[in-house]
């Protein structure tokens, strides 16, 4: 009894919802009729929500429903979202507490919060809707998806990473990544109220990049790599001419002397592409004291470190790697995807004279991210590239939340570019580099 009783409320709930979502759907074809576009293009920001708001109010008013306070509220902010914003993702990325949004077709949305990961209630109408939803983010930065390019990365206006493939090679509808980041982006304070890094490390880090050490950022997919970069930006000098090159603009710098370049994908006819690699060899002749590249993933790996090399020094990029060995490797990597056939040891020792510090960073079981690994690039000995860890985190387990714990330590050893920073007027304490257990979680 009492299951056709749930069955039959779900039915008179899915009935309402079909209700609501068909009158929605009528109320804003209605207003797009009813806007008078050339008056709308004079209006700005809050000012053209409220008149907007009142024009739909007065619909509601002519439709004949029976909806009480609540609903009719949800009705007009879903039409408003629908029309200026990004329909049911609006409601996803007012909530600070989401960094990640992933759709899986129309009607299949997860959030990942505080490292767990949870199904929502939030759909989209159809196939169409999303695809008109993911239309409106990638033609705000001058991209397009289609059948032609069904992949694209793209940004929000709040600087989130969005990435999204459709059909044909999404089989269940169109696929949409979303990696937030906010309007308050972490900073250092924050990583430390975390847990995810010790202020002995941030104070080497900092010494690192005031002393314009080359620093290298790895991790995987999620592990923090960008967020730890936007705050080790923070160290750089305002006096400085920074460039910056990525796929989909993300690095948030705080600095006045700021050149932002951002790739570009080929034309209907496959032309006009400009990638990584064109912007970096621009970027050299255009007097940068710093370069940051968003993340090396192929050929650009190259120009890179050459840059690195002859007087960019200061200059900090991300790589995908599990590990401060992988990372060096990857690195290898891409630099023969660049199409030289450079002898192996020629490609180790630019690596090992650019690179002066690996910082990594991963997302541990559970969710935690930590800074794994801050790891000096000591230079060649006969064919291998000497690195040595100057702290490190293990992990020790997992708590009763299946969260993995451990701790930070200090390995004892002291970097060998001690004397840069000194020149720069950074001096540490002896004590920061003693061996010893710094931080438990």
């Amino acid at each position: 009894m009492s299951n056709m009783l749930n069955a039959s409320l779900g039915g008179v709930a899915e009935t309402k919802e079909a209700e609501f979502e068909n009158l929605k759907r009528r109320i804003h074809s209605k207003l797009v009729d009813k806007l008078d576009l050339s008056r709308v293009g004079d209006l700005q920001g809050d000012v053209l929500r409220r008149e907007i708001r009142l024009v739909v109010e007065h619909l509601c008013d002519t439709e004949e429903t029976f909806l009480n306070r609540n609903e009719r509220e949800r009705l007009i902010e879903e039409v408003l979202d629908e029309t200026f914003g990004l329909g049911p993702l609006e409601l996803l990325l007012k909530d600070p507490s989401i960094s990640d949004i992933l759709i899986n077709g129309p009607k299949s949305i997860y959030v990942e919060r505080r490292g767990q990961m949870e199904k929502t209630n939030v759909v989209f109408r159809d196939n169409d809707h999303l695809m008109q939803i993911i239309d409106r983010i990638v033609s705000k930065v001058g991209r397009r998806v289609d059948e032609v390019c069904p992949m694209v990365d793209a940004r929000l206006q709040d600087g989130s990473r969005v990435n999204a493939i459709i059909p044909p090679l999404a089989l269940d509808g169109a696929s949409v990544s979303i990696r937030r980041f906010g309007s308050n982006p972490l900073k250092l304070e924050d990583l430390l109220n975390y847990k995810s890094i010790t202020p002995e490390m941030v104070m080497l880090l900092e010494g690192a990049i005031k002393a314009r050490l080359n620093i290298i950022i790895a991790g995987g997919t999620g592990s923090g790599k960008t967020t730890l970069l936007n705050t080790l930006s923070s160290f750089i000098s305002n006096e400085d001419r920074i460039v910056t090159i990525e796929d989909a603009a993300e690095v948030q710098l705080q600095q006045e002397h700021v050149v932002r370049l951002e790739t570009r994908p080929p034309n209907i006819e496959g032309k006009g592409a400009v990638t990584a690699t064109d912007l970096v060899r621009n970027a050299l002749r255009m007097r940068p004291e710093r370069i940051i590249i968003g993340e090396c993933r192929g050929p650009e790996t190259l120009d890179m470190l050459q840059a690195m090399n002859t007087g960019h020094e200061g200059s900090l990029t991300t790589i995908h790697a599990n590990t401060p060995r992988d990372a060096v490797a990857r690195i290898e990597t891409m630099i023969m995807m660049a199409g030289f056939e450079l002898p192996l040891k020629a490609m180790r020792q630019q690596t090992a004279s650019a690179v002066d510090l690996l910082v990594q960073a991963n997302r541990l079981q559970g969710g935690p991210r930590k800074v794994t690994h801050i790891t000096e690039v000591v230079g060649m000995e006969q064919d291998t590239i000497v690195m040595q860890d100057i702290y490190k985190y293990n992990q020790d387990g997992i708590d009763e939340n299946a969260r993995a714990v451990g701790h930070f330590e200090a390995t004892g050893i002291r970097p060998t570019f001690m004397h840069r920073l000194e020149a720069a007027g950074v001096r540490l304490p002896a004590s920061a580099f003693r061996q010893r257990v710094m931080m438990r979680d």
